[in-house]
């Protein structure tokens, strides 16, 4: 009688790490010890948990772009309520800390920043690029650093963007905006974590019934084939767990950093080191005559948190694609892909550094900091999304509709 092989049985014999893994595994070790000798324990901890914030994102496979698109194209909402789930989370977690101003005995504040017409533009902008892109910022990181050879011309043309942003930032702050409104400043750590949870149960409720309505039932999760070690170490991990350790690593980072998760502010960084390589000097534009930005363009990018972060990013996803078996990078991308990538990338960054952040910074982190502006940058990248949704048919052919697909 002839026997067959387990779904598991090829990938399980292959090693734990590869060339790509141990080299990965490498710079996180490494990085970690010399960022923590030269600008102390605290950097290095942060370029560790970067690193974290990789591997969980890549081996939850956790995507805002693609959890908007599924909602948008078919209704679905499993993922817009697990990303409820993580925001919901984060502001018990985080709103006591700020309202009291100390964690641990060291200061923190949050990200909180003004109701404009940039973060409605600039929201709107990154809405469509990152269905063009196929990335959100931190999509974009972890599928670039998980071996998605299309999402490094993504990253490439994300910096770019951020870079010329920075160009016009002092035009775009001048423009109509409200003062910073804050949940926990207006009504207290409970009121504003009150507030929070009442928005957040709604939207659940909103794709309970847009999802029934057009379904009948609700999206169950695929069962995984790993269970146990297997499964933490080589995924895939279920998206409430990704939730949950993007919740504390963020955390980590106020307490470390001394305020929330960011991504974007280091690409506009990088993009101004870049200028700087080529001739054109960066530090005659109003963005970055401010004395933080002038400090950070002034110093190596190692010595930016953002940035150590961001390459954290990086190397975490790239050890979580090896220890998941799919390094393997490819350069057959279709020339439409491509050109989405650039335009995509564009909006992006551009799209990022005039409405103070992107999913993260200010999705994630600014709802998480109890910042308005969070929200409405929310309700402007969403309707971004629905215009990028209609425009990706000109550059992909549109496969199933699947809930874990891109970041």
């Amino acid at each position: 009688m002839s026997t067959v092989a387990s779904p598991l049985s090829t990938p399980e014999r292959q090693p734990l790490l590869g060339t790509p893994g141990l080299g990965a595994l490498a710079v996180l070790v490494l990085g970690t010890l010399l960022l923590g000798y030269t600008y102390g324990t605290k950097h290095g901890a942060l370029f560790l948990v970067g690193g974290g914030l990789g591997i969980a994102l890549y081996h939850a496979a956790f995507g805002f772009t693609s959890a908007w698109r599924v909602f948008i194209m078919d209704g679905r909402g499993r993922g817009l309520r697990v990303q409820m789930i993580l925001l919901a989370l984060a502001v018990i977690l985080f709103f006591p800390f700020l309202a009291s101003g100390t964690l641990f005995g060291n200061p923190v504040k949050g990200f909180v920043s003004p109701l404009s017409v940039s973060v409605l533009a600039g929201a709107f902008m990154f809405g469509i690029g990152m269905q063009l892109g196929g990335g959100c910022a931190s999509g974009t990181l972890f599928t670039a650093g998980g071996g998605n050879a299309r999402m490094l011309i993504t990253l490439l043309f994300f910096i770019i963007g951020s870079v010329a942003a920075t160009i016009h930032f002092d035009w775009w702050t001048s423009l109509p905006a409200l003062p910073p409104v804050s949940l926990v400043a207006s009504f207290g750590a409970a009121g504003g974590i009150l507030v929070s949870l009442i928005l957040f149960a709604a939207i659940t409720a909103a794709t309970v019934l847009v999802e029934k309505r057009r379904h009948g039932d609700l999206e169950t999760a695929i069962p995984a084939q790993r269970q146990g070690v297997s499964r933490l170490l080589r995924g895939p991990w279920p998206l409430i767990t990704g939730a949950i350790v993007l919740v504390v690593l963020n955390f980590a980072t106020l307490a470390l950093a001394g305020r929330p998760w960011g991504i974007t502010s280091a690409f506009a960084l990088w993009g101004a080191k870049g200028v700087q390589l080529i001739g054109i000097d960066p530090s005659a534009w109003a963005y970055w005559q401010t004395p933080a930005n002038a400090k950070a363009l002034g110093a190596s990018i190692f010595a930016d948190v953002t940035s150590i972060m961001d390459l954290g990013i990086i190397a975490g996803a790239m050890l979580a694609a090896a220890l998941a078996g799919k390094f393997a990078p490819s350069l057959d991308i279709p020339l439409r892909s491509v050109l989405a990538a650039v335009i995509g990338g564009l909006l992006l960054g551009y799209g990022a550094r005039i409405a103070y952040g992107c999913n993260i910074g200010a999705y994630f982190s600014g709802i998480a900091s109890g910042s308005l502006h969070g929200w409405l940058w929310a309700v402007a990248a969403f309707a971004g999304n629905i215009v990028g949704v209609k425009l990706r048919p000109y550059f992909f052919f549109e496969k199933k509709i699947l809930s874990r697909a891109d970041g």
